[in-house]
């Protein structure tokens, strides 16, 4: 949504009634801030968590029961899964702002609509999926140069990995919906529920029965079919605006316009990173496969610091657009200011503890200490400092939580794949090593915060003179 159509919004809903919440939901807009943004970032935060449990699952059941082959075979098929599924991921955030602003503002209607647009755009990008993902799987990873003993499995997981995508969409797509109104706690419960199938069905699939990386892939798949089947249960059985009709799913391109707004450029931002992420790992595949090894076990590590700072931002976003529908502004920069102190410190205490204990979470994913040596020169340098990257993504966060989307695309892109192409191509070969080559990673992460706090001000600006003139 615009800016100057969140004016309007502002305009007309203004003096509305005052929301009554049920017991899983949050009210942003009134009360402390700081008590609630933890209430909401601890459940999304642990079901992250379990969300990337899936993959962590997939690749230490491969690497302790399979070969050193199978878990490099699964770990780099990571940033190619990302870039494949990042847009669409990303567009579900503008389905998030949107519920977000329809429910604080007490429009049901348009709420309702909106809730059917977007699980119908799940469905239908899932669906679409499949084919993008079966057809591009071979050529994509032929051109990061994966190697000859790694490739056939790694086309293996990553075609039954995606005749999942259905399921995965409609599950994050449900999951944006309850978090726009503040539940974050039923989404940690489905995942949990989806998590423990994943465990055992790998175990079954990899132990008694040897399938192999395709054996994790089929448990993955059928744990996302489970949390998918349970958030539309959810929403079907809740009693609020957002509650879910399947006779009633179409897209309504007037909400279809307003959710690519958001999410389009947010989509965009997240697949041009880990498309810079794939050349990273194009770079790591150079040293072989014991390196691509120990990048696939740190770079989970690393996964879970990300989804732990990415739940504070999550947070950042549906409280600003709530506030921001309400025109609440002084709040709106308490929600900021909360925001940094909480991923920073969560960053601080969860890189620190990464760090000190590399090795021993190494451990969990392969007995090989060479490959447990190249895992830990990558750590070296991307742990202690991982709250930067925490605070480079709050702010986009809030921006868009305000409507504006596609500016911080521009900077996320310019400063995070900017200075990392930079880095890989110029700097790195004459100096290969994987420690220098992830220096890049806070070296990123500064440059980008740079230029998003200078967008955050001038943006802010505008927003204050804007909300001030809706209330005349």
């Amino acid at each position: 949504m615009s800016l100057g159509t969140g004016v309007i919004l502002l305009k007309i809903m203004q003096g509305g009634p005052k929301l009554k919440h049920s017991k899983y939901e949050i009210d942003m807009c009134n009360g402390s801030i700081m008590d609630k943004l933890i209430s909401f970032s601890l459940p999304l935060m642990l079901s992250s968590i379990l969300q990337l449990m899936f993959n962590a699952v997939d690749i230490i059941v491969v690497g302790r029961f399979d070969s050193s082959q199978a878990l490099a075979a699964v770990g780099s098929t990571t940033a190619l899964i990302s870039i494949f599924t990042n847009l669409f991921i990303g567009i579900s955030l503008g389905a998030n702002v949107l519920a977000a602003r329809y429910f604080a503002a007490g429009r049901d209607k348009e709420m309702s609509e909106a809730v059917h647009t977007s699980i119908t755009l799940a469905l239908i990008s899932g669906i679409l999926m499949i084919f993008v993902g079966i057809g591009m799987t071979r050529p994509a990873l032929e051109l990061m140069d994966t190697p000859g003993d790694v490739i056939d499995l790694s086309v293996t997981y990553m075609r039954i990995y995606f005749c999942g995508m259905p399921f995965f969409m409609l599950y994050n797509y449900g999951a944006a919906i309850l978090r726009a109104v503040g539940d974050t706690k039923r989404p940690l419960l489905f995942l949990a529920a989806a998590g423990m199938a994943n465990v055992v069905l790998d175990l079954l699939l990899v132990i008694v029965i040897p399938l192999g990386v395709a054996g994790v892939a089929i448990g993955t798949v059928t744990s996302q079919f489970v949390s998918s089947i349970l958030v539309l249960r959810c929403l079907y059985r809740s009693e609020g605006s957002y509650q879910l009709r399947f006779s009633k799913l179409t897209v309504k391109w007037v909400y279809l316009k307003r959710i690519f707004q958001v999410g389009i450029p947010a989509g965009i931002q997240s697949t041009v990173i880990n498309f810079s992420n794939a050349l990273l790992q194009s770079s790591v595949n150079s040293f072989g496969s014991t390196a691509m090894a120990g990048y696939t076990a740190a770079n989970n590590i690393l996964g879970f610091l990300y989804v732990s700072v990415n739940a504070v931002t999550q947070a950042c976003m549906s409280f600003t657009s709530q506030n921001y529908s309400v025109g609440k502004q002084k709040r709106m920069d308490r929600v900021l200011l909360d925001c940094v102190i909480l991923s920073a410190g969560t960053a601080a205490v969860l890189g620190v503890g990464a760090y000190v204990f590399g090795s021993q979470l190494l451990g969990i994913y392969t007995s090989d200490q060479e490959v447990i040596r190249c895992g830990l020169e990558i750590l070296s340098i991307t742990t202690v400092p991982y709250f930067l990257c925490g605070i480079m993504d709050l702010i986009p966060g809030a921006l868009r939580g305000m409507g504006h989307s596609a500016v911080p695309m521009v900077l996320s892109v310019i400063g995070t794949v900017g200075t990392r192409v930079l880095w890989i191509y110029v700097f790195f070969p004459q100096h290969r090593s994987l420690y220098f080559l992830f220096i890049s990673y806070p070296g990123s992460w500064i440059a980008t915060i740079i230029m998003q706090a200078v967008c955050f001000w001038f943006v802010r600006k505008k927003c204050i003179r804007q909300l001030q003139a809706a209330r005349i």
